[in-house]
């Protein structure tokens, strides 16, 4: 079997059958056990729409650590020329080293995420909305670094990819990085949703299985969905594919776990369970990292 048709049958395994699996299992749980369990609770909009707001934060803060970490290492090495754009990098000049620096990125968004997740972890934040963005900065961290290796592994002319050709990795070896990095993805998707049950989550919020699908769904799984337009703006222009495919892919493989187990995980909620009063401060934000990126990203700046 060719490395692309087994990181390909593991990718489906891990990133759609998994969470549907794991869904079904929880709906039939809670059909069994308790029917009608869940209370009624009216949707917070407010509370919804700034999640997405800081969805959009978190995931272009990311998206720029990660070309930055692209850049600075070239930026330092003889006969690169970097520059740094709103959605991208490129560079002139030519050096071995260019290739190991393009693993960079995703190593700098992962440790990223890493750290902020460890943050929240110790009970960082005072208000809903903190808490909140540290939730979107770990996720957005580890989900944008982990389908990277994957991607790395099936094509030469990604990041990781050219990473990967710089230390002349086999097929067997590119095989063995992708099935960790899946096999990591539902691990990290477990830590980080736990982390948004406890962490901004109260007791009342999710007091049993029904309350914490719910919880995840109205926090995360739906503002996820509705930044993506936003992210949108952020992103052109270039190829649509790009525009759309990368924050789609890095909203949809952790939160379909997440989704999907959050009947499974049981936690005592420490949260403050103050709904988000005000999304001005997030919009805000938004529109000024917006007018950053477009206007000062956009043209290019040179880092040589």
């Amino acid at each position: 079997m060719t490395t692309e048709s087994l990181v390909g049958i593991a990718a489906l395994a891990i990133v759609v059958a998994g969470p549907a699996a794991l869904g079904v299992t929880g709906w039939l749980k809670a059909r069994r056990t308790s029917p009608h369990s869940g209370r009624a609770s009216a949707w917070e909009w407010k509370s919804i729409l700034a999640s997405a707001l800081l969805f959009v934060l978190a995931f272009n803060l990311t998206f720029f650590i990660q070309e930055l970490a692209l850049v600075l290492p070239k930026a330092f090495t003889p006969g690169l020329r970097p520059t740094l754009f709103h959605n991208n990098h490129r560079w002139d000049g030519d050096n071995a080293l260019a290739a190991l620096f393009q693993g960079t990125g995703a190593l700098a968004t992962l440790l990223a995420g890493i750290v902020c997740a460890m943050w929240l972890g110790r009970g960082a934040g005072k208000s809903t909305a903190s808490r909140l963005l540290l939730f979107w900065m770990a996720y957005t961290g580890v989900f944008m670094a982990l389908p990277q290796v994957v991607i790395g592994a099936l094509s030469d002319q990604s990041d990781i990819g050219m990473a990967m050709g710089y230390f002349k990795l086999g097929a067997a070896d590119k095989t063995i990085a992708a099935l960790l990095a899946l096999a990591a993805i539902p691990l990290a998707a477990f830590w980080i949703g736990r982390l948004l049950l406890t962490r901004v989550g109260n007791q009342e919020q999710i007091g049993d299985a029904v309350d914490r699908k719910r919880f995840v769904f109205r926090s995360a799984t739906l503002p996820a969905m509705l930044a993506l337009p936003i992210i949108v703006l952020f992103r052109v222009p270039r190829e649509w594919i790009e525009v759309l495919l990368v924050p789609a892919l890095v909203a949809a493989v952790g939160l379909a776990w997440i989704q999907a187990g959050a009947w499974y995980v049981g936690a005592q909620g420490t949260g403050n369970g103050v709904a988000v009063d005000s999304i001005s401060r997030p919009l805000l934000a938004v529109l000024g990292l917006l007018l950053i990126f477009q206007l000062v990203l956009r043209p290019g700046i040179h880092f040589y």
